[in-house]
């Protein structure tokens, strides 16, 4: 788990290493341990080092193999890299480290750029071959790992944050219009390769980019789950899907504790991450560190689940650590939370993880946590409305059910400057449409499971997790994106996902397994009172940011529609329950923060 970086020439001059150095320094807390900056003909690589496994030097990035005429940079792990190691060992290859980063080495001479498909953890790394020029960039199948890009006439860099890019200088940061109607209107996702920047893009989950030494760049999706009944299953009962699905989560949670150093687990007292608890005590583990948060109750809403993270540290015997922020920690925390961000992310509990990752580093490097499960599963409330609705209807009622606001309602928040030259068009709908359309995915339910799969839970929960753990140097792990437990779960039955509320298998496969209490609770989200409800120092510092001069300046909103906000600051929510004013008010202050980090 690391940070990298680099720049790619092809207009025949010399990369700027002091650019690469300045994006290396600015990914220091992702990797605290060590760092490496190396150059050649046209590509120079950046690298900070979370010392996770093979804590030697001989582990240390940039890898370069000269045997091999092979440079490498990589974030992540792969967590079956020792089987592939004997793999490679037998076709003669020779290591000079036991890292996992130096199997990718290896895999890549071996097999080339379909080295991916063999590769079963979270990544994003980039490859050059030393001889020819040529680089290859690759991310995770479930985007787990960040790549965002800046590409400029003659010139691409990479970095595993956006900060480090615009450390670097030369961005263009005008405002993106399509990604800024995506994050009013598609839950503040924005989907690969856009971001909110026009200058900065990503690379999209699954994605392999070959980049040759003239510029010229090839683009491929090298996995695509298929979210429809699989031929060999289709005689499967309840029970079998329940086992089969508990089997492979099993073996998810198994290989994420490869590591040289401990691995803990965030308990946050839900099904989800009780689970991975539960399937880690079955495997023998003991004194196992487990990791909860609370906040101070306000407006009448609890602030922590203690009683069920409680439960199961009891039940299982964990080492549990309860983690508890007082109000007087919210407020100085909201703005390091928001530097963190590499995109603006109007999830409240980011504050929640902000903190959580703060005092869990300061024990442990190494966590597992219960992220991505609903999505999975079907565990949240907008998927039952979609039950039976007929294929082509999809999208409207999908839209109905998630989507923050209409493009109507865009309209009269945005200014006319930030609006899309053509007026009529909406660009959220339009990308929902054509990915719930396309073929791979059997019923309205299964379509909305696979957009939510492969673009939402990548774009706003998964990015939320990193970008937090990874601020404070803590590397996260999330057993159910595993992607073969995804590639069997989405061929699960839609039905057997929805009953019982939502992740209805998973909740009869975990009988067995969980206090009763814990398996039939009602939904629970992190809690953080003290933002939710706008109130006091908080709202103080929303209305500030909204009134500065930065923000007059820029002219995002109308006035009239902040007026609108400010008259009932906790009343007026997003379809989801969010509170419409902290989303916009979110938006501005990383905006504003982001312009802090621009080099001249």
């Amino acid at each position: 788990m690391c940070g990298v970086c680099g720049e790619i020439r092809f207009d025949g001059s010399t990369p700027d290493v002091s650019s690469v150095g300045a994006m290396t320094a600015a990914m220091t807390r992702r990797g605290p341990d060590a760092c490496g900056v190396y150059m050649k003909g046209s590509v120079a690589l950046g690298h900070r080092r979370l010392k996770i496994i093979d804590l030697s030097e001989r582990g240390g990035q940039p890898m370069v193999d000269p045997e091999l005429g092979l440079a490498l940079v990589f974030n992540g792990c792969i967590y079956n890299y020792q089987q592939l190691r004997h793999e490679l060992e037998g076709k003669g290859y020779r290591f000079f480290s036991h890292a996992d980063s130096e199997v990718i080495l290896k895999a890549f001479h071996a097999w080339g750029a379909d080295c991916v498909d063999r590769l079963i953890g979270m990544f994003a790394f980039a490859v050059v071959d030393t001889d020819s020029g040529t680089v290859t960039l690759a991310r995770d199948r479930l985007g787990i790992k960040p790549l965002y890009l800046a590409e400029t006439p003659g010139r691409l860099r990479f970095a595993s944050s956006l900060q480090a890019l615009l450390r670097a200088g030369d961005v263009d940061t005008s405002i993106d219009r399509v990604a800024l109607h995506h994050y009013f209107s598609f839950h503040a996702v924005v989907p690969a390769p856009r971001t909110m920047y026009s200058g900065i893009g990503k690379l999209p989950p699954a994605t392999v980019r070959t980049i040759t030494r003239d510029g010229r760049s090839t683009e491929r999706r090298y996995w695509e789950p298929m979210f429809a009944p699989h031929a060999d299953r289709t005689d499967w009962d309840e029970k079998r899907w329940q086992h089969e699905l508990i089997d492979s989560l099993r073996t998810a949670v198994r290989r994420r504790m490869v590591a040289d150093v401990p691995v803990g687990v965030l308990l946050s007292g839900g099904i989800d991450s009780s689970l991975v608890v539960a399937l880690l005590a079955e495997q023998g583990q003991t004194d196992l560190a487990t990791f909860s948060i609370g906040f101070d109750s306000a407006a009448g809403e609890s602030g922590d689940e203690y009683a069920y993270s409680d439960l199961i540290a009891d039940t299982f015997g964990t080492d549990h650590h309860k983690i508890h922020i007082g109000t007087d920690r919210l407020l100085p925390a909201v703005g390091d939370t928001i530097a963190a961000m590499s995109e603006p992310m109007v999830s409240h509990d980011c504050v929640a993880f902000y903190l959580l990752s703060q005092e869990v580093s300061k024990s442990i490097k190494v966590v597992q946590s219960g992220q991505g499960a609903d999505e999975i599963l079907g565990g949240y409330s907008w998927y039952p409305p979609l039950a039976g609705i007929a294929r082509p209807e999809t999208t409207k009622a999908y839209r109905e059910v998630f989507f923050d606001r209409s493009h109507e309602e865009i309209a009269a928040i945005l200014s006319d400057d930030y609006l899309l030259a053509e007026r009529d068009v909406d660009p959220s709908w339009e990308f929902a449409l054509a990915h719930q359309s396309a073929p791979g995915a059997h019923t309205s339910v299964d379509a909305a499971l696979r957009l939510d799969t492969t673009v939402m839970l990548v774009d706003d929960p998964v990015k939320r997790v990193d970008t937090m753990t990874m601020a404070w140097g803590l590397e996260a792990r999330v057993p159910f994106l595993d992607h073969e437990f995804v590639e069997l779960a989405a061929t699960c039955p839609p039905d057997l996902k929805l009953a019982h509320g939502g992740k209805g298998v998973l909740k009869e496969a975990s009988r067995a397994m969980l206090p009763s209490a814990v398996i039939d609770r009602t939904k629970g989200y992190f809690p953080v009172p003290g933002i939710r409800h706008l109130e006091g120092e908080v709202f103080d510092l929303v209305a500030d940011v909204l009134k500065t001069r930065s923000a007059t300046d820029r002219g995002l909103y109308r006035p009239a529609a902040l007026d609108r906000l400010f008259a009932d600051p906790n009343g007026i929510r997003t379809r989801l329950d969010g509170n419409e004013l902290w989303q916009v008010a979110m938006l501005e202050m990383w905006l504003q923060t982001m312009e802090g980090l621009t080099a001249p």
